[in-house]
């Protein structure tokens, strides 16, 4: 007879966890999304994401550098201008928020840190859709992506490491791969939302970037529909053929198997993005004292990662890592 199985006897004390762990998250699995805007004399309190700011460039340059501190050395940029217009010009403007700040990130931290930028439209636009419209007010498809072209040539430019297109447009990947190349970027990296769902939980990040669809719209007509799974896998699978170095899932708790599937088809880094709606609400139970909110944001990362996130972006970035080198 086989004596009892004791898997207890495994976790008898910390030191036991964690010599047996199967997953171990580290500073340097943490992506830190930051905004900075146009405009501002100081950094700006975003309500909604308590602890997170519309930054000047001068303080998101402390901020990267307090971040780096705890260990985090890849930081993903969302500009905040101070105008908008219908085809969002100041996304590849070089003069643009985002580009005077990846140019100062750079000249500062150097080859220390690894700078992404969002590469998208809503920001820009006065409609906040993620590309130019039609007369009949859908997105161009066509149009748009050649847009996108131009924003990743002049990320690249200015300093960009990895340009990650956000908007969900089919070819994009191809064509931004096309204009990176053609302009000498070739060894600029793809990080592509390719599993990027019409969500209900990028609430908080609207108000962080002033982004509001026009006449009560949406993007379900070209992000994806949060009921569908395996549409994900076939949309990572296009934008790798396309040119894509890595692949993301966003949102992230609501979409582990999503994740699951795309990292054990995928031969290329995957991401997921912890986003607004999963950050604020840890922040509003834990202020609430219905949770301990730092253990619970360390368990939800953690399980992304098990999940098979090689990295994941998080608003917790900088106060995960402060706790894990504690």
């Amino acid at each position: 007879m086989f004596p009892l199985e004791r898997p207890r006897r495994l976790r008898k004390t910390p030191a036991f966890r964690d010599l047996v762990a199967e997953t171990v998250l580290t500073s340097a699995d943490l992506v830190a999304p930051l905004f900075v805007a146009e405009g501002l004399n100081a950094p700006h309190p975003i309500n909604s994401l308590p602890g997170q700011f519309q930054h000047t460039v001068e303080s998101l340059v402390r901020e990267v550098e307090e971040t780096l501190s705890n260990g985090v050395s890849a930081f993903m940029l969302f500009g905040v201008p101070e105008k908008k217009d219908e085809e969002g010009s100041g996304a590849w403007d070089p003069d643009g928020i985002t580009q005077v700040a990846l140019r100062e990130l750079k000249s500062r931290f150097g080859h220390d840190v690894v700078l992404m930028a969002d590469l998208c439209l809503d920001e820009y636009t006065t409609h906040g859709h993620c590309g130019v419209l039609t007369p009949h007010g859908t997105v161009d498809n066509d149009s748009t992506i050649e847009l996108y072209a131009q924003i990743g040539i002049a990320q690249a430019q200015a300093g960009a490491d990895v340009v990650a297109p956000s908007g969900m447009m089919d070819g994009q990947v191809l064509a931004i791969r096309q204009g990176l190349d053609s302009a000498g970027f070739d060894d600029t990296a793809i990080l592509a939302y390719s599993a990027k769902y019409a969500s209900a939980f990028y609430g908080p990040f609207r108000e962080a970037v002033k982004v509001e669809i026009a006449n009560g719209g949406d993007r379900r007509g070209y992000q994806q529909d949060y009921r569908n799974r395996r549409e994900a896998v076939r949309e990572a699978l296009a934008d790798i053929e396309q040119g894509a170095d890595m692949v993301m899932v966003k949102p992230a708790m609501s979409y582990l198997d999503v994740l699951g599937d795309i990292a054990a088809t995928v031969d290329v880094p995957v991401s997921a993005y912890h986003v607004s709606g999963e950050y604020a609400m840890i922040k509003a139970a834990g202020e609430r004292g219905w949770i301990d909110a730092p253990r619970v944001a360390l368990e939800q990362l953690t399980a992304v990662k098990r999940a098979g996130a090689n990295f994941i972006l998080t608003y917790f970035a900088n106060e995960v890592a402060e706790g894990l080198n504690s």
